[in-house]
């Protein structure tokens, strides 16, 4: 654009300011406003006649798109990390006992969240173990080693501990979406799981033999 061209640009863009609509702009409207005219006068450096001007005209936009793209990226990764649970694990971030685990499965399966639900009811089982110290309260345990250690104190519930580790995986990382009955078999083992007392140690053998 020529200097001229700028100076008539400038001209009507000051008597359009001095509209009585003007007056009351809103805060976003004004900046909104200050940034498209920004934007206007960068593009009008690079097509502009000054190869010099234009040129660190183009090098602003660019650094400007990429410092948008890195802001944006940053800002997706930090909410995938706050909202997502230890990778692998069982527990979010936040400790909670198992009776808060079950009032929390059934305030989403009320909701009819049934995905969500499925995670707290087999979260509320495994602190209840943790709790009765029929499991050690291992930081980052997967449902799967939860299923396999609960099996060896409660050998009798080793099959279904099992398909529960396999349907909190499913939900929380396979895609698929929880049923009311995926959650009622997740709420029956676990009131089971409350009344069962874990098999004896078997008894340790006496020094030197059987007599």
């Amino acid at each position: 654009m020529s200097p001229a061209g700028r100076e008539e640009a400038a001209r009507r863009a000051a008597e359009e300011l001095l509209k009585p609509q003007y007056e009351h702009e809103s805060l976003p409207d004004l900046l909104r406003r200050r940034f498209e005219q920004f934007l206007g006068d960068l593009i009008d450096a690079v097509t502009g006649d000054g190869p010099a001007g234009g040129l660190i005209a183009a090098v602003v936009i660019l650094v400007i798109i990429i410092a948008a793209i890195v802001l944006v990226s940053w800002y997706l990764r930090r909410t995938r990390r706050d909202r997502a649970p230890e990778a692998g694990g069982l527990y979010g971030e936040r400790a909670m006992t198992a009776d808060e685990h079950r009032r929390a499965a059934e305030r989403l399966a009320g909701e009819g969240r049934w995905s969500e639900a499925v995670q707290e009811r087999l979260r509320a089982i495994a602190r209840d173990l943790e709790e009765r110290a029929l499991v050690d309260g291992m930081p980052g345990r997967t449902a799967d080693e939860l299923a396999a250690e609960a099996a060896a104190a409660l050998p009798a519930f080793a099959e279904e501990l099992a398909a529960a580790a396999r349907s909190f995986d499913e939900v929380t990382y396979g895609g698929v979406p929880g049923t009311p009955g995926a959650y009622a078999a997740m709420t029956g083992l676990d009131e089971r799981l409350r009344q069962a007392r874990p098999v004896p140690l078997p008894a340790a053998a006496p020094a030197g033999g059987t007599p």
